[in-house]
């Protein structure tokens, strides 16, 4: 996987000028702020050309890589007493570029979130789109994962999504935690 790419197209997007930048917010993301976002990002869409099953799509995945930054981003606000109302930091852009479109989203993770990340998406990456389908309807069927604030089918449902292997990267930071970086082509 070329990490470098991933982070190139999403500094990119954090150039507002660019005309390719259909939405880009960074800063502490909670429930209510997922929902406003969401709402812009639905209007956003709905007032340009773009075709309902595209937007759908592209709602869908904005969600869960959201609640992927309310859930395990380390850089927490809110202190751990107070997790029903997690405030936590991160990146979200979504870019539209030669026809498609691009969601990316990318927060901090401790090194030992980092190491599980990998395991859980490396093999995701390698998946046909029809192997997919399968793990995510077989997960649909079982409990959610010890390690899991939901019920386990976010990964799943980003790359169920996308029209490409879903990209990652884990880049060391000087603070020693590791930034997450994931991109999806719809």
């Amino acid at each position: 996987m070329d990490s470098e790419t991933t982070i190139e197209q999403f500094n990119k997007c954090c150039n507002i000028r660019n005309s390719n930048c259909v939405f880009y917010y960074s800063g502490y993301f909670s429930q209510n702020i997922i929902n406003a976002i969401g709402d812009a990002v639905r209007l956003r869409l709905e007032r340009s050309d773009t075709p309902g099953g595209v937007r759908r799509k592209l709602f869908s995945t904005f969600i869960e890589m959201a609640q992927n930054i309310v859930h395990y981003s380390s850089n927490n606000l809110t202190p751990i007493e107070q997790a029903d109302r997690e405030l936590r930091a991160g990146s979200v852009c979504v870019m539209q570029e030669n026809g498609q479109f691009f969601i990316m989203c990318a927060n901090p993770v401790t090194p030992e979130w980092a190491e599980h990340l990998r395991r859980v998406l490396e093999p995701l990456c390698d998946m046909s789109a029809e192997q997919i389908r399968y793990a995510y309807r077989r997960q649909l069927r079982k409990p959610a994962p010890d390690d899991s604030k939901g019920a386990g089918l976010g990964f799943l449902t980003i790359a169920k999504e996308s029209s490409r292997p879903i990209e990652f990267s884990l880049e060391p930071n000087e603070t020693g935690m590791v930034t997450f970086s994931l991109k999806a082509t719809i």
